[in-house]
Parts: structure tokens; C-alpha cells; sequence
């Protein structure tokens, strides 16, 4: 549910929060007062498209920040989330939940499974064909979803099985292209005769090679200084501690560590000279790594960023040229497995076709019941299925599922898409919300003038469906009708006032008394005793 609007320089709004609760929240007040810059704003953060020219007249930018609370949600551990939409007049916008940076389009995709706002122009999810089909099977339940997750496992195999047969060189040229290439890479691999450390092993040649001269000379000094230094001075050391090593065992210790020191310099010393002896300067050899090394070079730019990642493709392309040349058997393998995808999806999807059938009368009805009570008695609803059985599978079977409606005697049933009254749009759409608010798992309903070209009786019917969607979600309303308004769990009044030459809006949570003198205002258009009469005989029978 929404527990906090913030919007902050819309049109005349200048910085307003409202604090909504859960049930049946109405919004009322003066004409242009900013009931529509409301719905605007939510639209906003619900990832719409915007004109700079939404934002207050003097400042640079726009937001609006809405405090929502989801029980299961990932993006929240305590089910807490704040989503927020900036627009600046300059051209730069952001979009956040709970403060990381999103697209529009996730913004767009994430708030489409919260808010659902019905208005006159709305684009909402019960007016988009594709979901037909959900609406009705959420409708149906468990009596479909078994079936439904059998069928959705076989349509993932039969897509992967379909996907793999088309990559499987279908044309005989080009499938002999392909393993022509294949096997002349492989042969170039093959040849380069790699090893996994040689690139490594070449380099390290190549570096002492390039620096043969520094590295002869600084050994050379190493191996004079060891031994026209060092060893005869620890030889004399070793001589002379040897004279007194039976006066004191300390002495003892000192010259034994002195021994060690001595044969580990003396071994030390002909390392370095054989080291150096085997410095040498070999052209040949060094042009034959730079060879060995360019030609590795070449390898990596055509088959990997290193001999490892070379030597996995190679296994890579020897797996894919014994696939080719299997590729008939393969195929004709996934061949029968697909034909038997198809028949068992088939029968399902026929199940799914005949469950469908039986249960969308029962949801006709039951919309047609709640069209009567809404004043549409000669309007006429129907789930329209069309099933053909072809290749044509989808997510949801071989079924082509679409609302129609007709909504006077005589009237051909067109698509609910279609329909351009937008008094009936709203009723019928009431109507679906009222039949579907069990299973719609939209948490947030808005309806903005859902009594627009209707009165009396209708819109008093009108209250009632809200009233009971409002049960299961989350509804924020906005209306004239106070019938309507009669229904309202909480209800706010929104009204303007002028400042220093500036407009700005304000909206107020009523009291009981005051929601009683707004329904008279509505009403009535004046706040008489008769009138807060009546509004009291509504407010109770509501």
C-alpha cells in the first residue's frame, strides 16, 4: 500500500504530503483546485511520460516521492520502499527506489505490479488484450494453475528443442562452411603444439636475454667479491675461533654457525659462477622466441586473450565439428522428441482450452450482475475464446483470449479496448475490478472521476464496488458524486489559496463532522440544514 505522498512543484502544488491508509481513501474539493495534478503526480511515479512544463512556474525542478509499505518484497527487508521520480526543467531526470538509481522503464515495470490507476485515458493492465487471458485464469485458480505449470514446462522444452534445430545448420552449405572453418581452426591449434606455461617460460627468456651484458657484468662482480673477499675473511674467522674453542662452548656455538656460513658462501659462490658461465647471447635463439612468441600473439587475438583460454576453445570447436558430424543423428533425435513435446502439449492445451470455456461463463455472468447493478442493464460482457489448433503455441496454450462487451441491445460485441464512452469504460471496468478483486494482486487501486456521465442511483452503486474492492486493496478515489464520497473510509479535502500573486494547493484530512459538511457542499452545492441532513442519511447508510 501508498502510506505517504509527497509532491514537491507540480503545476500549482507547491510541497505538499498526504498520509494514506488502507481501505477506501476519498479525495474531494474545488474545481482546479489540484485533484488532477494528483493523479498527474502519481502517474509520474508510476514511470509516464512527463512535459517540462508540469513543473511550478519559477522553479527548476519537480518530485514526487511516494512511501510505499510490501510486505514481500526483495528490495526490502522490513517491506518498507521508497520510490521517487525528479524532473528538471534543464531536461535531467532520475528515477530511485529506496534510493538506487533505476531506468524509467523499471521504474515503469515495477510500480505496473503496485498501483493500477484508472482514469479516463488510463493504460492500465485489464485494458491490455494480453492480459485477458491472466485475469481470467486468476479468476479460474487452482482448477487451471496444475495444468497451466505442466504446459509451461513442455512449452520451454519445445521453444529450447525449436531454437536448437534452427541453430542446427539447417542448410547443408552452410553447415559445410561452418565445419570447414571449424576443422582449419582446430588444425592451427593443433599445429601451434601450445603448452599452458610456454608464454610465460618465452618471456622470461626473452628478459634475460635482452639484458644478457648487465646481467654478465653484475654476476661477475658478485663472483670476485665472493671470492677474493668474503670467503678468505670468513676462512681466517673459522681459524682463528678454532684456537679457543675449547675454552668456552660459546665459542664452540659462534664457530659452528661460522662453518655453516662458510660452506653456504663457498656453494653460493660457485652458483654464481656457473650462472655466469652460462650467460650467453645466442641471435638465433632470441630471433626464434620473438618468433614464438608473435605467432602466440596471433593465436590470442583469434581465439582467446591467453593460451588457457585458447586451448578451452579448442575443445570448444573439436565439440561442435563431432556435432556437425553427427548432426543428422542429433537432429533426428530432437525430431522425435519434439513430436512428442507436441502431443502431450496438445492434450494440455486443449484442457486448458476446455477449463476456460467452462469457468469464462461463470465470470460473464458474474460481470454482467455487477453491469445491472451499475445502471448498465442492456450492456452485455463476454470472454471471447478463440481456439485453433496449429503450431501457433504460446505461454498460454492455443487459446486467443479477449474481453468483449455490448453495451446496448442490438450492438455487435466489440473488444473492451475499443469502447469510447468513457462513463461506460469506467462501470465496466468497475465492474471486472469488482467480480476480479479476489485474485487482481495489484495492491493499490486509483480511480480518478470514476463517475464521470453518471448520477443517482448509478453512482451510489458505484460507491458500493469500491467499497467492497477496497476490502482487498488499497483504494484512493477521486470524485464528484457524494454517493460516492459517502463511502469513503478516510476522506480529504483539497482546496486552494492565493499568496503573495502565487496559487498553491492544500489538502486536509476530515473529521467525521467535516466529511458530513463535505457531502452536503457536493451534494447540495450549499452547506444548509437539509442538506447535512441528507448527507448524514448517506454517510449512514454507507
Amino acid at each position: 500500500m501508498i502510506n505517504t505522498l509527497h509532491i514537491k512543484n507540480i503545476g500549482i502544488i507547491d510541497d505538499i504530503s498526504i498520509d494514506l491508509n488502507e481501505g477506501f481513501n476519498v479525495l474531494t474539493g474545488e474545481t482546479g483546485a489540484g485533484k488532477t495534478l494528483i493523479i498527474d503526480s502519481l502517474n509520474l511515479a508510476c514511470g509516464s511520460r512527463f512535459s517540462k512544463e508540469i513543473v511550478r512556474k519559477g522553479e527548476s525542478y519537480c518530485l514526487v516521492e511516494l512511501g510505499l509499505y510490501l510486505p514481500e518484497n526483495k528490495d526490502s527487508i522490513d517491506g518498507n520502499i521508497v520510490v521517487s521520480r525528479e524532473i528538471h526543467t534543464n531536461g535531467k531526470s532520475s528515477c530511485k527506489i529506496n534510493g538506487r538509481l533505476v531506468t524509467v522503464n523499471e521504474l515503469k515495470d515495477f510500480m505496473s505490479k503496485i498501483v493500477d490507476i484508472h482514469g479516463q485515458n488510463d493504460n492500465q493492465t485489464i485494458m491490455m488484450k494480453s492480459e485477458h487471458v491472466n485475469y481470467l485464469d486468476n479468476f479460474i485458480g487452482s482448477k487451471i494453475q496444475n495444468e497451466k505449470q505442466e504446459y509451461l514446462l513442455l512449452y520451454e522444452r519445445y521453444n529450447q528443442i525449436n531454437k536448437e534445430l534452427k541453430e542446427n545448420y539447417g542448410d547443408e552449405k552452410e553447415k559445410q562452411r561452418r565445419l570447414d572453418l571449424l576443422k582449419y581452426q582446430l588444425n592451427e591449434i593443433d599445429t601451434a603444439n601450445l603448452n599452458i606455461n610456454e608464454e610465460a617460460d618465452l618471456n622470461a627468456e626473452r628478459k634475460k636475454m635482452m639484458n644478457s651484458e648487465k646481467i654478465f657484468s653484475c654476476l661477475s662482480e658478485v663472483d670476485n667479491n665472493l671470492s677474493e673477499t668474503v670467503i678468505d675473511g670468513i676462512n681466517a674467522s673459522v681459524r682463528a675461533l678454532e684456537k679457543i674453542e675449547e675454552i668456552d662452548n660459546e665459542y664452540k656455538d659462534k664457530l659452528n654457525i661460522l662453518k655453516n656460513i662458510y660452506y653456504d658462501v663457498q656453494e653460493l659462490s660457485r652458483d654464481i659462477s656457473s650462472m655466469n658461465q652460462d650467460v650467453s647471447f645466442d641471435e638465433e635463439r632470441r630471433n626464434e622466441v620473438e618468433r614464438r612468441l608473435d605467432y602466440i600473439s596471433d593465436l590470442k587475438r583469434k581465439y582467446g586473450n591467453s593460451i588457457e583460454e585458447i586451448l578451452d576453445y579448442q575443445r570448444e570447436i573439436q565439440d561442435e565439428v563431432f556435432k556437425i558430424e553427427n548432426l543428422e543423428e542429433h537432429n533426428n533425435e530432437l525430431k522425435k522428441e519434439l513430436k512428442s513435446i507436441k502431443e502431450q502439449m496438445l492434450k494440455k492445451a486443449r484442457k486448458l482450452n476446455e477449463i476456460r470455456k467452462e469457468n469464462a461463463t461463470i465470470l460473464d455472468e458474474k460481470i454482467n450482475e455487477e453491469l445491472n447493478d451499475l445502471e448498465m442493464k442492456n450492456a452485455h460482457f463476454t470472454v471471447g475464446i478463440r481456439y485453433e489448433e496449429n503450431d501457433n503455441y504460446t505461454e498460454n496454450g492455443l487459446d486467443d483470449i479477449e474481453f468483449l462487451i455490448s453495451t446496448n441491445v442490438g450492438d455487435e460485441e466489440k473488444s473492451l479496448i475499443k469502447i469510447a464512452s468513457g462513463g461506460e469504460i469506467s462501470r465496466i471496468m468497475l465492474a471486472i475490478k469488482t467480480v476480479l478483486a479476489d485474485t487482481d494482486k495489484v495492491p493499490v487501486l486509483i480511480f480518478d472521476e470514476i463517475d464521470t456521465g453518471i448520477s443517482g442511483k448509478a453512482a451510489k452503486s458505484v460507491g458500493e464496488k469500491i467499497k467492497i474492492i477496497s476490502k482487498k486493496h488499497q483504494v484512493m478515489c477521486i470524485t464528484h458524486q457524494a454517493n460516492i464520497a459517502a463511502q469513503g473510509d478516510y476522506n480529504y479535502y483539497i482546496s486552494k489559496r492565493v499568496l503573495d500573486g502565487k496559487t498553491f494547493t492544500t489538502i486536509k484530512s476530515l473529521t467525521e463532522n467535516e466529511i458530513i459538511e463535505e457531502i452536503a457542499r457536493i451534494s447540495s452545492g450549499d452547506i444548509t440544514k437539509s442538506a447535512l441532513e441528507h448527507a448524514r442519511e448517506m454517510r449512514c447508510g454507507a
